[in-house]
């Protein structure tokens, strides 16, 4: 009976070891996937700003789209769906649904969003520069127009959106000039148009950051005329509270310099910094559009990836030596799988210009960019 016993308490020994082992495992895997599920890039940079992505409603309805926003990304940007075109197709109607899914996401993942954008030159509805005669209407019909828009948009989102776009891409191509004097609204008002739509939406929501985004903003030669366009702004007293820098990068630009001097140089003006629109692109910048050239690279290879990976090392660098003057970086897209860069300016052309590749999964230049060393 001795033996009996001591077997059995061996065995019973052996079994209560076992379960306390299974309950470590158990407590530990819980723990890893916990650890798994708050290393995003939102967390990696929590202490310098948040970390946002553009969207659109179809990419929150797709279950693994949706889990890389959630544990990514801090804020997000309606891609196209608050844009005017699409949001205010006829003159008394709005199209509310998409716009009001990404919000209701963003509410229930404890998400901030940036407004994108009240008044561009591009996706605007034909109805909002005619009359009923179909002529181009005058400058007060424009600005009574501009402020109903501006004001049924803004008021209805009123503090469940933290920043808003209110002009987009104002200043022109051409390099002897400031504005875009080919914009129906500059055609129509000249440039007061801009200090109009910031003070609409001002008045429509005083507490929201407004903000002045253009792309090529880094460049020297833009970056001057950008620069002018917002100082002006400034002088006159009109609401404006940041710059949006938008990030359509690419291996061969910005330098480091360029980068600096631009936060910088718009920062000067006191006023906040965002990167509004990051893709870093495998190919130098185009705006045309063209055919494939049939010798042209359209491979992610690994000379290429490297590039990449520089280009998005350095420019990291420099949005964490600028923390508390650069409020926001927000990417355009959320993974290599769909990106707006694969058709533009080349149809047919794809490209790889983001942290996360075509099966959602981090690539090498997401580790590059969260290895930081406070």
């Amino acid at each position: 009976m001795r033996i009996f016993n001591s077997r059995v308490v061996l065995l019973l020994f052996a079994v209560s070891i076992g379960l306390c082992s299974c309950k470590n495992e158990t407590k530990t895997t819980n723990t890893d996937v916990a650890k798994t599920d708050q290393e995003g890039l939102k967390d990696y940079y929590k202490e310098y700003f948040p970390m946002g992505v553009a969207v659109s409603p179809r990419a929150l309805k797709d279950s693994s789209q949706a889990a890389l926003i959630t544990t990514q990304f801090k804020s997000m940007t309606p891609e196209n769906v608050m844009k005017m075109g699409p949001l205010h197709p006829e003159q008394n109607r709005y199209n509310w649904g998409p716009a009001d899914e990404i919000i209701a996401f963003a509410e229930a993942n404890d998400m901030i969003v940036r407004g994108h954008n009240l008044i561009w030159h591009q996706q605007y509805p034909d109805w909002f520069f005619k009359d009923a005669d179909g002529n181009q209407i005058t400058k007060d019909t424009l600005y009574t127009r501009m402020k109903k828009h501006i004001t049924d948009v803004v008021s209805r989102y009123k503090g469940k959106i933290y920043a808003w776009d209110v002009v987009n891409e104002a200043v022109s191509d051409d390099s002897t000039k400031v504005y875009r004097e080919e914009s129906p609204f500059y055609k129509i008002a000249g440039e007061d148009y801009l200090a109009k739509a910031f003070e609409y939406a001002h008045e429509a929501d005083p507490d929201v950051k407004l903000y002045y985004n253009d792309y090529n903003a880094v460049r020297p030669e833009k970056r001057e005329r950008i620069y002018t366009l917002v100082k002006k702004l400034v002088d006159a007293g009109v609401p404006i509270d940041g710059v949006g820098i938008q990030g359509h990068w690419s291996i061969f630009e910005p330098t480091e310099d360029e980068l600096k001097k631009a936060i910088a140089q718009y920062s000067s003006l006191d006023l906040d910094v965002q990167v509004t629109e990051l893709d870093i692109s495998l190919y130098k910048w185009e705006k045309e559009s063209r055919k494939k050239r049939a010798d042209e690279q359209d491979d992610f290879i690994p000379e290429l990836e490297q590039k990449q990976i520089d280009q998005y090392d350095m420019v990291f660098n420099v949005f964490r030596e600028n923390k508390g003057t650069l409020t926001g970086v927000t990417f355009w897209n959320i993974s290599d799988q769909y990106t707006w860069l694969d058709t533009y300016p080349v149809p047919g052309r794809k490209n790889y210009p983001l942290l996360f590749d075509e099966n959602l999964k981090p690539k090498k230049a997401f580790y590059k960019v969260t290895d930081i060393n406070e």
